[in-house]
C-alpha cells in the first residue's frame, strides 16, 4: 500500500507537472510579496491593501546565510524521541526578484562545509518526516553546481577561515 504524501503546511508549495515551487502572495496595492503566504491583509506596515493574489516564487536564489541545527526542532517538525537525532543544515536564501529571504533545510547530505554565502541554490521537494502510513513533505534547498566543475563549492579563503553562520 502506498503511503499518503501530505504537505507539512498546506498551501506553502506545490509539486506538479511544471515542477516544485514555493507559493507566496502579492499585494495588489503595494506589490509586496510574502512567504509564508498571507490570505487576509498586506503585512507591509505602510500599506492598507487587502487584495492578495497567489504567486509562484523564484525556483532559485543565493545563499544569504546558513548554520547547522544541532537540536531537535519544535513543531510542526515531528520526531520520535526514541530515534537518534541527526543534525541538519539550515539555509537562508535570498530570492532577488521577490526581494525576500526564505529559510529552509538543505537537502540531506549538504553540510555547512558545502555552502558559501552567494552560492546559487534551488528549491526542491523534501521529506520532513515519514512513518508507515504517511510521508510529510516540505521543501529543501540544493546547491546548483556547474556540470563541469569538480572543485569545492566554497572559496579557499572561506574554508581557511572556518564556517560561516
Amino acid at each position: 500500500m502506498a503511503r499518503a504524501r501530505t504537505p507539512v503546511v498546506t498551501g506553502w508549495f506545490r509539486e506538479d507537472a511544471d515542477g516544485f515551487r514555493l507559493l507566496g502572495t502579492r499585494c495588489a496595492a503595494c506589490t509586496a510579496v510574502f512567504f509564508p503566504r498571507e490570505d487576509h491583509f498586506c503585512r507591509n506596515p505602510a500599506c492598507a491593501g487587502s487584495e492578495l493574489t497567489e504567486v509562484t516564487l523564484s525556483p532559485r536564489g543565493r545563499v544569504w546565510s546558513y548554520t547547522d541545527g544541532r537540536y531537535r526542532p519544535p513543531a510542526p517538525y515531528v520526531s520520535d524521541p526514541g530515534r537518534e537525532w541527526e543534525p541538519y543544515t539550515l539555509v537562508a536564501v535570498e530570492l532577488e526578484a521577490e526581494r525576500m529571504i526564505v529559510l529552509g533545510q538543505a537537502v540531506p547530505g549538504v553540510t555547512v562545509d558545502d555552502l558559501a554565502v552567494g552560492m546559487e541554490v534551488e528549491v526542491v521537494p523534501g521529506v520532513l518526516d515519514e512513518d508507515e502510513e504517511h510521508v510529510r513533505t516540505t521543501w529543501h534547498w540544493r546547491p546548483v553546481r556547474p556540470a563541469t566543475d569538480d572543485a569545492p563549492t566554497r572559496p579557499a579563503a572561506d574554508r581557511e577561515r572556518g564556517r560561516h553562520s
